[in-house]
């Protein structure tokens, strides 16, 4: 895949991020709840005795993600591998509630017979793609809902866009509402489509499992060959299909957080998915990004999804408890990171793929100088953009047009752990204008 194209594919899956105060709000309730309980002062051992692998269901909004999410913890609760949580206890916010969507990540455990399963409920609402952002990035693999009432529709492709270039390799798809479709060849229709869908994007749509049936039936216990059979069916694939990840647990441990919060009588919890290496309880690590300066701290406590662990590693979603550390100290953006292994920038050479009007950029040029915001992992800094010193475009005085790829200095306004390789987005106005590589990092 060219250069142009491959950037093209992130930029285009990401053009809808924005911040939504309420979304975050959500999720900082969230993170509480499930990370560690402020309740307790002891948890549940968390047992590494079966593969650990990080799924999700993704889609467009209202076509029933949270109701499967709910009807596989039902079905595996049922054979002691889960906890059922209704579909109100998954979309906890009460502005979810009240909307009848999911706006920000819900975090949900339950097991199969080969393997233990983190699995994320993500926002399939176009506002709320931030958070679908941040759900997506922790998947090995995931579900994508698609309504047999609707077939394909917006966030359906966006959410396969954004899964794809976030790793995700392999998507099982779930068609969902079959019991309100009384044509077959209106399934097989949206079958065949969705596979065109999976190919385009650069999945295996020839080979995909497809599974069609009725979460609302599994749910309620209704028509058991389109309910909870399929369920059955669902999980079996994605048992097959969705390949264990090889977890990076060699290199120096690095998370970036996610979310922050306090707990009453314990202290400051930084919680998000570790990026790399392995952490064990009473570490020294350092938060790094957003000053000049690290801060140091130790992890006196690790949980995930409410059992408390000797060591957080690679793939996990975990809870750190930082000492001495206050709420206001620790942002998103950040990283907790082994000591001395990552620094923080502010400058650094990029190579920039610009987006064209038609992939959703903008509609013209623009000079040296020019302030939009990075995203770079959880974090999102306002940026100035120039030509570097001596090349053509400085001499020139060129405009950078849409569709080029080009070579710019980067220089944030705050600094962030960054490093070579490293991908990132630029945005304004609400889309994504350019998504690029760091090549060099310049102080």
């Amino acid at each position: 895949m060219s250069f142009a194209r491959t950037f093209l594919h992130t930029s285009r899956a990401l053009s809808a991020r924005s911040s939504i105060n309420p979304a975050q709000q959500a999720l900082s309730a969230r993170g509480q709840a499930h990370f560690l309980n402020a309740s307790r002062t002891y948890a549940t051992a968390f047992a590494r005795d079966k593969p650990h692998v990080n799924i999700g269901t993704i889609g467009h909004v209202d076509h029933g993600k949270t109701t499967l999410t709910a009807a596989i913890t039902k079905r595996q609760a049922e054979k002691g591998y889960a906890s059922f949580l209704e579909y109100g206890a998954i979309d906890k916010a009460p502005e979810e509630r009240k909307r009848g969507i999911t706006i920000s990540t819900a975090h949900i455990e339950y097991q199969t017979d080969s393997r233990h399963y983190a699995h994320v409920d993500c926002p399939g609402h176009a506002d709320y793609i931030k958070n679908m952002i941040t759900g997506a990035a922790s998947m090995d693999g995931a579900i994508i809902v698609v309504a047999a009432s609707d077939g394909q529709m917006p966030q359906t492709r966006e959410h396969l866009l954004l899964a794809r270039q976030v790793g995700v390799k392999r998507i099982v798809v779930f068609v969902n509402k079959v019991d309100a479709i009384e044509d077959k060849e209106m399934l097989e229709l949206v079958e065949m489509e969705m596979r065109e869908l999976l190919s385009s994007y650069g999945f295996e749509g020839d080979d995909t499992p497809i599974v069609l049936g009725s979460a609302l039936c599994a749910l309620e216990d209704r028509q058991e060959e389109i309910g909870v059979k399929k369920i059955d069916e669902l999980l079996k694939s994605v048992d097959e299909w969705i390949p264990t990840p090889e977890r990076d647990i060699s290199k120096p441990f690095l998370m970036s957080v996610e979310d922050v919060f306090s707990i009453p009588g314990r202290g400051t919890v930084a919680s998000g998915r570790v990026e790399r290496g392995v952490l064990k309880k009473d570490s020294e690590v350092e938060l790094v990004g957003k000053n000049k300066v690290p801060i140091k701290t130790k992890v006196t406590d690790i949980e995930t999804f409410k059992k408390s662990c000797d060591e957080s590693r690679a793939g996990d979603n975990s809870g750190l408890l930082l000492r001495g550390v206050k709420r206001e100290d620790v942002l998103r953006g950040m990283v907790v990171a082994q000591p001395g292994t990552t620094k923080s920038h502010r400058k650094f050479l990029t190579s920039m793929y610009v987006l064209t009007k038609e992939e959703g950029g903008r509609h013209t040029g623009f000079h040296n100088n020019y302030k939009p915001q990075m995203f770079i992992r959880t974090a999102d800094e306002a940026a100035t953009l120039t030509w570097p010193e001596g090349s053509e475009g400085a001499k020139d005085e060129k405009a950078i047009m849409p569709g080029d790829n080009v070579e710019m200095v980067c220089e944030i306004n705050k600094p962030l752990a960054v490093e070579q390789g490293q991908r990132f987005n630029i945005r304004e106005g609400g889309r994504t204008v350019a998504t690029g590589l760091i090549t060099r990092v310049l102080d």
